[in-house]
């Protein structure tokens, strides 16, 4: 039996889309949780320096890198938790682009340090904040399942999901009535 014929490389998609979500959700859960764990011991995140200054600078001095690292740590953990165990999701993401705000501001407050003398090629510190794009685009799908929403991996069913979709934003645009609502 051919392990990639066409019923196995469907049963594989169906799978994929059942469990990617909460693969997604749980992995970068774990992430947050794992490295904002690592804020609590002083030294041992290799972000500790940079967000420590981050923050007083954002704050124009008034809360110490000494205080503003177990509040960070706190903070991702609970993003890390939210993530993981689905709980109070909504809230949970808006957390978690509020501290993806607060990481992007690095490239602008430490230009030197995060970009090299061209503007295009950021720093290893600046490859590191950058990737956080990753992450953000992870929470905005994930966020896109929030209401109830889902992957579909039978492209039939996907294109008439997103013909209906279509025709119920235009429904509620011309009437400004939800048509699910009726």
């Amino acid at each position: 039996m051919y392990l990639f014929n066409r019923e196995n490389l469907t049963r594989i998609e169906a799978w994929k889309a059942r469990n990617g979500m909460t693969i997604l959700r749980i992995s970068l859960g774990l992430v947050f949780f794992w490295f904002g764990f690592l804020k609590f011991f002083p030294g041992l995140s290799s972000a500790e320096m940079l967000a420590g200054r981050t923050i007083h600078k954002l704050s124009l001095g008034f809360i110490s890198p000494q205080f503003s690292m177990p509040l960070l740590a706190v903070w991702e953990c609970l993003i890390g938790l939210g993530l993981i165990t689905a709980y109070r999701l909504r809230i949970t993401l808006l957390l978690l682009y509020m501290q993806m705000i607060g990481t992007f501001l690095p490239l602008v407050f430490f230009y030197s340090e995060t970009w090299t003398d061209n503007i295009f090629v950021p720093t290893l510190l600046g490859q590191y904040i950058i990737k956080n794009i990753v992450l953000i685009s992870a929470a905005i799908v994930i966020g896109a399942t929030c209401g109830g929403g889902a992957l579909i991996s039978n492209p039939i069913v996907a294109k008439k999901a997103k013909h209906q979709e279509k025709l119920a934003s235009r429904f509620q645009r011309r009437f400004h009535i939800d048509p699910d609502l009726k």
